[in-house]
């Protein structure tokens, strides 16, 4: 027991406690945002994402000291349970927003999309681990790996839920990547998918087709589908260089930001503290992606590159089109900002992902084999 526990305390003092605080600090932007939010008020937001990153904090320590051959271990597991979830949501799930995405487990609402996104990358992880080059090259090798991300992206795009679909496939694309397919496969991907898109276009909801056509043509109808992003443009342009100043943001505060605790809460911050503020945050976000590549690169284990480099693409998805979709580079895809955005699910899966990585970090000079040992 004495010896277990001299492990355990070793390894939380080989973290690498610069990016815990740097986790902390956008935590803590994150429940000044939600504050703010509610006007002044720690009641609905805020007090809740404080209690909940505490919760997700005390999870990402854990797993970071965890071996890391436990997680290579098991990740088939997790992918099937959270699979089996994401069956459930389909045929049991709690329609919100006229979208079936959660599961009602009393305490809480469960969104099983979320957690796929973290399931995906252990599992693909997991599968191209010990895969020779010329392995990864033999097309009969890519049909198992294809079928565990088509799965459950088609059960998450029938909820629907469209930007976590696209999350998984670009984070996915990535592994495939990193593992060695070859470019000309992606080519060949990308010209089906582009010239598959009239056919698709029909099994779209309306409101996505709205959205996609207002990313053409926001100015098309302010008043409905082009209401989201032509209020965001207007509370990031009136913030300025320094911002109007904490709690002092018209637009949020006069509600005509709409989902500013959520989608949209990195535009309140760029209304209340400028684009200095909004840069200091990317900069913030920055520094544990770049920590994420270097993890990677200093891993001794094909696994462990491979998960690192995972979950350093997924942070950098949501991080990517949650800033390009309210600044209209993008159409509204409904993708919550890591550690900031209101939402149990969210903020719990971003977590795990960190402890993970801080776990690959601790355990790079260990050597996985194929199964797990």
């Amino acid at each position: 027991m004495y010896e277990s526990n001299l492990i355990i305390a070793r390894k939380l003092l080989s973290l690498n406690w610069f990016v815990v605080f740097l986790v902390i600090a956008i935590s803590a932007v994150g429940c000044l945002m939600l504050y703010s939010a509610a006007n002044g008020s720690w009641s609905p937001w805020a007090y809740h994402h404080f209690i909940r990153f505490g919760i997700g904090m005390t999870i990402m320590l854990s797993i970071a000291v965890v071996d890391i051959r436990f997680w290579m271990r098991n990740a088939y597991l997790g992918y099937m349970i959270i699979l089996f979830f994401l069956v459930l949501v389909d045929l049991m799930g709690k329609i919100d927003m006229g979208a079936k995405r959660w599961i009602d487990l009393r305490l809480f609402h469960f969104q099983p999309s979320e957690a796929m996104k973290i399931c995906l990358v252990l599992a693909l992880s997991r599968y191209f681990n010990g895969l020779t080059y010329e392995e990864v090259g033999n097309k009969l090798k890519l049909i198992i790996p294809l079928l565990m991300v088509g799965i459950p992206v088609f059960l998450v795009l029938k909820e629907p839920d469209l930007g976590t679909a696209l999350i998984m496939i670009a984070e996915s694309a990535a592994i495939f990547f990193l593992a060695g397919v070859r470019i000309w496969k992606f080519f060949a991907f990308i010209t089906i998918a582009i010239l598959s898109f009239p056919l698709s276009w029909r099994f779209l909801r309306a409101y996505q087709q709205n959205r996609i056509l207002t990313f053409f043509n926001p100015d098309s109808n302010h008043t409905s589908t082009g209401y989201h992003i032509l209020q965001s443009k207007i509370a990031l342009g009136s913030g300025g260089i320094f911002g109007k100043g904490f709690l002092k943001g018209s637009q949020s505060h006069l509600n005509f930001l709409p989902e500013k605790q959520t989608d949209f809460i990195f535009t309140m911050l760029a209304e209340e503290f400028g684009m200095v503020g909004a840069y200091c945050l990317i900069g913030l976000y920055v520094l544990i992606l770049a920590y994420g590549f270097s993890v990677a690169m200093r891993s001794c284990s094909q696994f462990g590159r491979l998960l690192a480099l995972g979950i350093t693409t997924t942070l950098f998805l949501y991080l990517f089109i949650n800033i390009a979709m309210v600044i209209g580079l993008i159409p509204i895809v409904g993708v919550p900002l890591p550690m900031l955005s209101y939402g149990g699910t969210a903020m719990l899966t971003i977590m795990i992902g960190l402890g993970l990585l801080l776990g690959v970090s601790v355990h790079r000079y260990v050597r996985v084999s194929h199964y797990g040992y």
